[in-house]
């Protein structure tokens, strides 16, 4: 069974930066694409980003573009999600998953980034 673990949560003034992680094991791993989302407390979660594993394109919501990054490293199964010029509305759980098919599996148990202002 697939497992990911993600890690790099934690408290930041706004302006500052954060890069969270998200590993995978468990099984041979090779995704079409992983994702990264959050969910804020009393909202629903929401789509970060995500990059495809073989050629590293990556998309983002447009609420993120320009400031925070997604890449991979193939040989360690791991995601990255470089945050900077971060906002209070930028506060939420994050979390990754992997692209299966037309869905989005096997979650982490997420990471929490509280941005202070």
């Amino acid at each position: 069974q697939l497992q990911l673990v993600e890690s790099g949560g934690g408290l930041v003034q706004a302006g500052g930066s954060l890069r969270l992680s998200c590993a995978a094991s468990g099984r041979t791993f090779s995704p079409y694409a992983m994702g990264w989302f959050r969910q804020a407390p009393g909202k629903e979660r929401e789509f970060v980003g995500r990059i495809t594993w073989s050629r590293g394109s990556t998309d983002y919501a447009d609420s993120v573009k320009g400031r925070f990054t997604i890449s991979r490293d193939n040989a360690k199964n791991t995601m990255y999600l470089q945050m900077n010029s971060l906002k209070p509305e930028d506060t939420a759980v994050y979390y990754c998953a992997v692209l299966a098919g037309l869905s989005y599996k096997f979650w982490g148990q997420g990471t929490q980034v509280t941005v202070s202002s």
